[in-house]
Formats: structure tokens, sequence, C-alpha cells
């Protein structure tokens, strides 16, 4: 009886302890969301608003989006490449999320505290910029970074979003099957989000992310399809995955968008067995090298 109480224990020690890291990881990816949405706001507010002098040196909404992607684009790499990127995988959006849960990569609880969390994080992002400098965001051309169809309609919105997260997960996942080229995973997602504010932007307004359109929806109070930035990027990143699920058989290396990190990984991934493989392949290379030296010198 005794030894069933100890070994009860332990198993709920352990589900806490779970249950604590997972939340932890939750409020990385609010904090991340909201640090770049905050960077988004700021960006918004010095290209669009009329007071602002960037806004009057860059005539051209052609280069004022192109300056807007390339700051984002940074930002993101900055972002996914930190300390806490690295730690909570950096993932952000729901839809990433999602599509890594539908591979097997984390587990239905995991994904529920995930998006939860970025969903919390993107109004957290523009509730903080709207209460530094209410009048600026509140200006027509800002308006919270509101994301709303362009003047070619829902239809293109939709698509234009669908096709942006498709390429997006496909890009990601590719990349993904090589450890070579996997360490360029940040700095591809950071030129993919520059081309896209800078040439998609003008018929969705660029969102890719649904708790990104959220965090702006709330505080705006703008509606206005928004149906398209919860199920276009969804759709597009799950066709990303169910054909890189079908060619590979949903066997990613890693789903953090930065690998290289010396936290444990919170995914069901191969990197976690590489990791733990990496000391005894490192011990058995210097064995044979000692041995070989130690050969050496007897001759």
């Amino acid at each position: 009886m005794v030894h069933r109480c100890r070994l009860a224990w332990k198993r709920d020690k352990r589900a806490l302890r779970s249950a604590h890291e997972i939340v932890i990881l939750g409020v990385i990816e609010a904090l991340l969301l909201a640090l770049f949405m905050v960077a988004a706001c700021i960006l918004a507010i010095a290209l669009e608003h009329p007071a602002s002098p960037l806004r009057r040196a860059l005539v051209e909404p052609l280069m004022r989006r192109f300056s807007m992607g390339a700051a984002i684009g940074l930002t993101a790499v900055v972002l996914i490449t930190s300390t806490w990127g690295r730690r909570s995988g950096a993932h952000l959006n729901p839809a990433v999320t999602l599509t890594f849960f539908g591979l097997g990569k984390l587990s239905a609880r995991n994904a529920l505290v995930y998006v939860t969390f970025q969903m919390l994080g993107g109004a957290f992002g523009v509730w903080l910029v709207d209460r530094v400098t209410p009048s600026w965001i509140a200006a027509p051309e800002v308006r919270w970074i509101v994301t709303v169809p362009g003047a070619a309609g829902e239809l293109a919105a939709w698509i234009g979003e669908g096709v942006i997260a498709c390429l997006t997960m496909s890009a990601v996942l590719l990349l993904d099957r090589s450890p070579r080229l996997s360490r360029y995973t940040p700095t591809v997602i950071g030129v993919l989000l520059c081309l896209y504010i800078t040439f998609e932007a003008p018929y969705s307004g660029m969102s890719l992310n649904p708790a990104r359109s959220l965090g702006s929806a709330v505080l705006a109070g703008e509606w206005r399809g928004f149906w398209i930035y919860v199920t276009a990027p969804l759709a597009g990143m799950f066709a990303a995955g169910a054909l890189f699920g079908r060619r590979y058989h949903g066997r990613s290396v890693c789903a953090k968008l930065a690998r290289g990190s010396e936290e444990p990984c919170p995914f069901h991934c191969d990197c976690s067995l590489d990791a733990a493989q990496a000391p005894v392949e490192l011990s058995r290379s210097r064995a044979v090298a000692h041995s070989e030296s130690v050969l050496g010198d007897r001759r």
C-alpha cells in the first residue's frame, strides 16, 4: 500500500512538473508574439502616420511596404533565434502549432496551451501600444494594424492568405529535412515575410497568423473579413503539412523553427534522440582516438 502511494505521488509530481513547464513555454510564446506586435505597431506608425517624417520621405506605397517588410522580417528572425525563441520553438502562430500537432509533434494539451497563449500575446502587444500612443495607433492610416481584405475582395484575400501560408509552411518543413539547411529556416522566414508584405499586403493586409489578426481586431473593433485570417492560414499550412506527411511520412527533424538550443526539446522530435546520443558518440570517438594514440606510441 505504501509502495503504491509513493508511485502515485511520483506520478502526480511528474505530471505537475510537466504542466508547469508547458505553461512556461506558453507564456514565452505570448511574450514573443506580444513583442512582435509591439514592433509591428511602432513600425506602422512610423511608416504610415501622416505626422511621421518617414511617411513624408517615402512617398511611394511600394517603398513603405518594402521598408515595413524588411523590418518585420528582421524582427521575426531576432525573435525566432532568441533564447526564448529557441526554447519554445517560436511558433508564434496557431496555424504553425496546429500543423505540427497534425504531424504528431506535440500533444493536444500542449497545442491548446500554445494556441491560447499566442492569442493572448497578440492582443496584449497591441493593447500595450494603444496604452502608450492611443491617438497615433488609432489614426485611420494605422488603425491598430488591423487586417482587412483589399480592393480585390474577400476571395482574393482568402487565396492570397492561403498561398502564402502554404509557401511558408512548405519552406519550414522542407528545410527541416536537412540538418545542413535547417539553420537557415529563420532567415528564409524573414525573407518571405518581407516579400509578402511588399507584394501580397494590398490583397489581404498580409496576416498569415490568426492570433496576429485577432489582437488587432479586438482593439480596433473591426471584424470585417476576420474569418479569412482564421481559415486561410490554417488551410494553407494544413495543406503543406498534408503534402509533407504524404511524402515524408510525417517525420520532421524538429518542430522548432530554430534549432541548436541546449534546452530540452518540448516536442516529439528526433532531435531529442540526437541530443541524447551525441555524448555517447563523442565518448566513442574520444576512446577510438585515445586507443589509436596508445597503439602509435607502442609502435
